[in-house]
């Protein structure tokens, strides 16, 4: 008689097996291309609700389970004034997934809406700021966000389009403002579109924003919601042409050719093309 796996079983089987290839590999290698982590780290890998960070919460727990690198992990979930029943949600998918939540509040949404240049800008900021402060708190030295490959692309094009640079998203930071904190990416080679179809192979509901101002808008973070969204439009018009154009514009971040560009950014100095062309 076949074995009945529960709802945590399922969704983690799944992850090994059925999505091994789209989820499980893309995450271990960018674990290990970039050096995400390290013997005695302690990650408190921040929960959101959302699909993305409930997925890098499971691809943690289970990386904590097999890497021969010992590390530990905290579920961080900070809770800016989210509706009841987007907090019960939340709460009731982490228990579904075995994920084992450390919840801490903050009035974030209440401070960050009393403003009205640019409400959501603030308020990520204020986000980041409260989860490098209680990571550190508790004792971790990193901390992880469910940031995905479309994300890093969808970041590019709208510094592109909108901010008159070329600008990436790194899989690794070090904080400027707290001593010894870094900032993980995980997912950082995992697509959207297998993240959903996990999600949906296992019957998961999460939220989607909880932003009580956005909440039909799931691309709400950062501020950058109807520019993402159009980004978003327009890769999904490419892709009819160039199935692959995700995936190029990704690595096209990691061969960038500077020697071809007229002016560059480095350690917060610009350079031009002609301080060396007279060489």
């Amino acid at each position: 008689m076949a074995k009945e796996f529960n709802a945590c079983e399922k969704a983690e089987r799944s992850i090994n097996k059925k999505y091994r290839k789209e989820l499980w590999n893309p995450f271990v290698g960018s674990v290990k291309r970039y050096k995400l982590i390290k013997s005695g780290d302690k990650i408190a890998v921040c929960i959101s609700g959302g699909k993305d960070s409930m997925l890098l919460a499971k691809l943690m727990q289970l990386l904590q389970r097999y890497s021969e690198i010992p590390f530990e992990t905290v579920f961080l979930l900070m809770d800016p004034g989210y509706k009841a029943e987007n907090r019960k949600k939340i709460e009731e998918n982490a228990a579904l997934l075995d994920i084992p939540l450390t919840v801490f509040e903050t009035d974030i949404f209440k401070i960050a809406y009393k403003t009205d240049d640019n409400p959501c800008y603030l308020c990520a900021r204020m986000r980041r700021g409260h989860l490098y402060s209680k990571a550190r708190e508790l004792g971790c030295n990193k901390i992880a966000l469910g940031h995905h490959l479309n994300d890093v692309v969808e970041t590019t094009l709208i510094a592109m389009f909108y901010g008159s640079q070329i600008q990436g998203m790194m899989p690794r930071i070090k904080s400027t403002n707290y001593e010894g904190m870094e900032l993980i990416r995980p997912m950082y080679s995992v697509l959207e579109k297998d993240i959903i179809a996990w999600k949906n192979y296992n019957n998961l509901d999460f939220i989607q924003c909880a932003c009580r101002f956005t909440e039909e808008n799931e691309a709400c973070d950062d501020g950058d919601g109807s520019k993402r969204l159009e980004i978003k439009e327009l890769i999904a018009n490419l892709k009819k042409t160039n199935p692959n154009i995700e995936i190029n514009i990704f690595n096209s971040l990691h061969k960038a050719n500077v020697d071809t560009l007229v002016s560059y950014r480095l350690n917060g100095e610009e350079h031009s093309f002609l301080e060396k062309f007279d060489d």
